[in-house]
């Protein structure tokens, strides 16, 4: 089997290990890939890999396969595609300020706003509109709605009411007053509750005032994580529909500060740093 190159990069603590598909042996399996290279104790340790291809297509540069670390395939990652284009820069693999990535959920542009050191990134991104629709979440309901807000769901007799949209994959949130509540369990559960029939991340948000919010993350197929990028704007763009924020706000978690805008024009821009850890090589 063939030694796989890899560089490990974070977006506000929230990790992923970046891989070009040119380097993978011919039977490599993403899934297995990604279960062993990602374990925190056996492995390098990460919430997920960033596969690259170089593509012909004439919207994007590359294609960038997101795999959680369960071995599941994720529609897009915010952080985990900032990563990837970090390392394109890194490596000198891309050399233009502007590049785009094709997802399992769409195009995602990305803006180079600057680098320190070659060690930290900075990037704009726009990763496409928000979906709020019940089945296009998907939530399970008992008729399709345009918009899920306020869903209750009975957990053992605690109910939490949830909004949710999807933003290149499912988020739903419930707002609270503050975060001192067991979060984590609550997460779990909600994770793979049967309203979601392709689970959900599951995002505990306080609202600080009108442009900033403060979130706890429980992130599908990889648990509780410092930040998120889907999670952030999912979490952003819900509170701006339900009328709590401005359109553009400041996302505060536990890794770090994400800048999110709902545009005018529905598209959502995420604003974010990307910082090398290191590379190695993975034993085949």
């Amino acid at each position: 089997m063939t030694d796989v190159p890899f560089c490990k990069f974070h977006g506000f603590g929230n990790d992923y290990i970046v891989i070009e598909e040119r380097l993978l042996g011919p039977n490599t399996e993403l899934p297995d890939l990604a279960m062993a290279i990602c374990h925190r104790h056996t492995g390098a340790g990460a919430d997920g890999i960033a596969v690259l291809r170089q593509t012909d297509d004439s919207d994007a540069d590359y294609f960038c396969e997101i795999v959680n670390p369960d071995g599941s395939i994720a529609g897009f990652s915010g952080n985990g595609t900032r990563c990837a284009a970090a390392y394109l820069y890194r490596q000198n693999r891309w050399l233009a300020p502007h590049l785009s990535f094709e997802t399992r959920s769409g195009i995602k542009k990305f803006n180079l706003l600057g680098s320190n050191d070659n060690n930290s990134f900075s990037f704009t991104a726009e990763i496409g509109r928000p979906a709020f629709e019940s089945e296009s979440i998907p939530v399970r309901t008992d008729s399709p709605v345009e918009s899920v807000i306020d869903m209750p769901i009975d957990l053992g007799g605690q109910v939490f009411k949830i909004s949710a949209v999807n933003v290149g994959n499912p988020v739903a949130c419930i707002f609270v007053e503050d975060l001192e509540l067991d979060w984590r369990n609550y997460g779990r559960e909600l994770e793979t509750h049967q309203a979601f029939p392709e689970r959900a991340n599951i995002v505990f948000v306080r609202v600080l005032d009108r442009s900033n919010i403060e979130l706890r993350i429980w992130e599908r197929a990889a648990g509780e994580t410092a930040a998120s990028g889907t999670c952030s704007s999912g979490a952003a763009v819900l509170s701006a529909f339900t009328g709590r924020t401005e359109r553009n706000v400041y996302v505060h978690s536990p890794g770090g500060k994400t800048r999110v805008a709902w545009r005018d024009d529905d598209v959502i821009e995420l604003t974010g740093d990307a910082e090398f850890v290191y590379c190695g090589t993975w034993p085949g």
